[in-house]
């Protein structure tokens, strides 16, 4: 990113939906996520507005917050802009720049006693803004570190070579020889515009006799009336629209030459970023809106691998599980329901974004330590929650094991991502965990000590410990065997087994916790530890096992025995599906 611009801070303030904004975006690709009606495109079109490459842009009442005219909108970013952009040289006013230190632009040391002011290690940067004043026009600054202004002129602005696409259906400007466009800047060189104008202004429409005579007639009062003779028609660009907008690139389909602008939207937005991959500009910001609109998983894919390892700012926003598994090495920022964006940390979601992306597109992430959890909870919620979790925008995922679950659900719970979590409780770091459930509240459910499966099998009564050797199935044979194992015996048999905890000294709740959670301290050898190690895959570690033993609690009326525990867990999730809470007793 060295030689590349690159915006530091955004501040938005009364533009469209954003009331305010504060936002310090990643180099490289920042990837925008969050339900619908947040402010995500609008981040994007802020970002546009300010590094527009046109003088004229029209702005509405709804550009302005609540639409009420009456107080500016403001877009202000601290930009770093690379030496061999030459900013201050071509900009028709002295430019002073400010010194980025601690996240913000901060005033350059210098020297109050006449002599030679420090030389500061600190990078420089620039402050440039546009302000919508109450006169409904734009206004574009750079802000002085004195707090006066210079100017921010379109021919400094078209220097960071912003490329967009929009999410709406339309995504052809690039494509067209409209002012600023990609193509434009590829194509165009002084009055090349205007010869055009001048070539399709020679172009006569064919018109019959009773037309002709008609524009004859028009042409003789004209001129009686001292007027300019009109007597052709031609083409003409009206305000706000050039003929050179209507001039675009080709293509042949079938045979038949078609405008691109007037092919599928993934073809027009590979297109489009086709062309600005072309220009000579040296610099580049690329803004997609919905980057995942009109393209197959495979092209998805292969731009999203395009943009991560070109140089350049670039700012997505997308709804699509697809383009977050495809992105999972770029930055991941979230933006809640008060349109504040706030960074998931990379390290820490890095791998669940990849593999379960959909959590970080869901309404509420409901996260379960493991895949016990994922079937324990799958179970449940459809008998805790009025509708399916999946009609509600409510995700199940696994969270890959406790040394996963924490830091997932620390950069997760410091967003505004809504997060729910069933997790085990060994007594690692206890004060992490604690600030975790102060954001979280009851929507983290860990258990008071241990796993889930000592949770469950702590409440079943002695009689009842052999019925849950039975697998959904009813067989009993390979949840026997690994108590064999354990025991050290060959005969899988109740009475044999049971003999032999007795002359160990064990109980039967011991041998089937130990090998119902996988624990092998007591193994004889290397061999046992393998094999022990793997036992809990014949009992309840899966999905399928976590729903068994969720069935398990009220086939063998468990459930009241930790109702208590799990009721605050399940209205906290009622609550965000807008349903009344569950007394003791309502799930049966």
């Amino acid at each position: 990113m060295a030689g590349q611009p690159e915006i530091r801070r955004l501040k938005i303030e009364r533009f469209r939906g954003l009331q305010s904004l504060d936002w310090r975006p990643s180099s490289g690709v920042n990837l925008i996520v969050g339900g619908g009606d947040t402010g995500k495109s609008t981040v994007l079109e802020a970002i546009a507005l300010l590094f527009s490459p046109v003088g004229n842009v029209g702005v509405q009442e709804t550009d302005y917050f609540d639409r009420e005219t009456d107080a500016e909108f403001m877009i202000e970013a601290t930009i770093r802009a690379p030496a061999d952009m030459e900013l201050e040289a071509k900009a028709t006013q002295a430019l002073l720049p400010w010194e980025w230190k601690d996240a913000s632009a901060t005033m350059p040391e210098v020297d109050l006693t006449g002599g030679a002011a420090p030389v500061s290690a600190l990078e420089t940067v620039y402050v440039v803004r546009a302000r919508g004043t109450e006169g409904i026009e734009v206004i574009w600054e750079i802000v002085q570190p004195d707090r006066s202004v210079a100017s921010f002129p379109p021919g400094l602005r078209r220097l960071f070579g912003i490329v967009r696409l929009s999410g709406d259906d339309r995504n052809d400007r690039d494509l067209r020889l409209v002012h600023g466009s990609a193509l434009d800047r590829l194509v165009s060189k002084p009055n090349f515009k205007a010869q055009v104008s001048q070539q399709i202004a020679q172009f006569d429409l064919a018109l019959d006799v009773e037309q002709t005579d008609a524009l004859k007639r028009l042409a003789d009062d004209l001129e009686k009336r001292g007027l300019p003779r009109g007597d052709r028609l031609g083409l003409t660009s009206g305000q706000g629209i050039s003929i050179g907008s209507l001039i675009g690139l080709m293509a042949q389909k079938n045979g038949t030459s078609l405008p691109l602008a007037s092919w599928g939207a993934g073809t027009r937005r590979m297109a489009s970023l086709a062309v600005a991959s072309q220009m000579d500009a040296k610099f580049r910001i690329t803004l997609i809106d919905e980057i995942e609109r009109g393209l197959e998983p495979y092209r998805l894919r292969d731009l999203a691998d395009d943009l991560l390892s070109e140089e350049g700012q670039a700012f997505i926003t997308t709804h699509s599980s697809v383009a977050l598994n495809a992105f999972a090495s770029a930055s991941l920022h979230y933006m809640d329901t008060k349109s504040t964006l706030a960074q998931l940390e990379r390290a820490k979601v890095q791998n669940h974004q990849a593999a379960h992306p959909e959590t970080f597109l869901a309404r509420v992430a409901i996260i379960g330590e493991g895949d016990t959890e994922v079937g324990f909870l799958t179970v449940l919620l459809e008998k805790a929650l009025s509708k399916s979790p999946r009609k509600l925008g409510f995700h199940l995922s696994s969270g890959g094991g406790d040394d996963k679950m924490l830091p997932l659900l620390q950069a997760i719970s410091a967003t505004g991502l809504v997060c729910a979590a069933l997790c085990d409780n060994d007594d690692k770091s206890p004060g992490l965990w604690a600030a975790v459930k102060v954001l979280m509240k009851d929507t983290l459910l860990q258990w008071e000590n241990g796993c889930i499966e000592e949770n469950v099998i702590a409440h079943v009564p002695d009689a009842d410990l052999w019925d849950l050797l039975a697998d959904p199935d009813g067989a009993t044979g390979d949840r026997a065997r690994t108590i064999a194992d354990r025991l050290g015996v060959v005969s899988k048999d109740r009475a044999d087994i049971e003999a032999a905890c007795a002359a160990k000294g064990t109980t039967l709740r011991a041998v089937i916790l130990a090998a119902a959670t996988g624990k092998k301290d007591s193994a004889p050898d290397e061999a046992a530890k393998k094999a022990w190690a793997k036992h809990p895959q014949k009992w309840f570690k899966s999905v399928d096992g976590g729903a068994e033993l969720a069935n398990k609690l009220f086939t063998m009326n468990l459930w009241p025995n930790i109702e208590s525990t799990m009721l605050p867990f399940f209205n906290a999730l009622r609550h965000l599906a807008g349903d009344l809470p569950l007394k003791p007793g309502d799930i049966s």
